[in-house]
């Protein structure tokens, strides 16, 4: 033995006598926790990178190696959690993006059905309204005709008559248009909550695949313990 490893070999026994606090800390708290518990890997870090400089410095490579091994799955632990935080992050920023739209498509599809049952109640009030002008203009002009010559009453009648066909279509016409401005919208409204249910199975697919993703991450760090 060289003179110089006597007090390297002291150096290395008495760092080993005082790492024992900090390795008993670790093995009865710090070993309870989660594996991925933020405290529980900044402590085996911090801990695994003083082993690795001062068993370096001290030529314990026991000491090295096993601090720089838990220097390591520290980090990679740490790298796991962050990954995973950050997908469940999308994925509650995709559920919340798809819970929005799906609202929207929903509040869209709502106004368009009150919006078509507004304009055929419209449409039929003043198809009412027409038809009662109607039959009130015929009747006047029916009172009239009766007063003159049997022929020009027959006349004004058959024009009061035409004048109510008329006026039935253009009651019918805009009805009809009516009822197709409603289905338009409602249309509209339905491709936006297909386009929502798409998205909602993308979303899904995702959390899937993040699922799938932090089950292989949890069965290989099973593994290499």
């Amino acid at each position: 033995m060289r003179i110089i490893d006597t007090p390297l070999a002291a150096l290395r026994l008495q760092y080993r006598i005082a790492r024992f606090p900090l390795q008993l800390i670790e093995q009865r708290v710090f070993a309870r926790m989660e594996a991925e518990a933020p405290s529980r890997l900044f402590y085996e870090r911090s801990f695994g990178l003083l082993d690795a400089v001062v068993g370096n410095i001290l030529g314990d490579r026991k000491i090295q190696r096993g601090g720089a091994a838990l220097a390591r799955r520290s980090d990679a632990l740490g790298r796991a959690a962050q990954l995973d935080a950050d997908a469940e992050g999308q994925q509650q920023r995709s559920r919340a993006d798809l819970k929005a739209r799906n609202e929207e498509a929903t509040k869209d599809w709502q106004d368009a059905l009150a919006t078509k049952q507004q304009k055929v109640e419209d449409a039929r009030t003043v198809a009412e309204e027409r038809k009662r002008a109607a039959e009130d203009f015929a009747a006047r002009r029916t009172a009239e005709a009766k007063k003159r010559a049997d022929d020009l009453a027959a006349q004004r009648t058959r024009s009061a008559e035409a004048t109510k066909r008329d006026e039935h279509a253009k009651i019918r016409a805009n009805e009809q248009q009516a009822a197709n401005a409603a289905k338009s919208k409602l249309d509209d409204a339905g491709a936006k909550r297909s386009e929502a249910n798409a998205k909602r199975t993308q979303a899904d697919r995702i959390e899937d695949l993040a699922d799938e993703e932090k089950r292989k991450r949890q069965a290989a760090r099973a593994d290499n313990k």
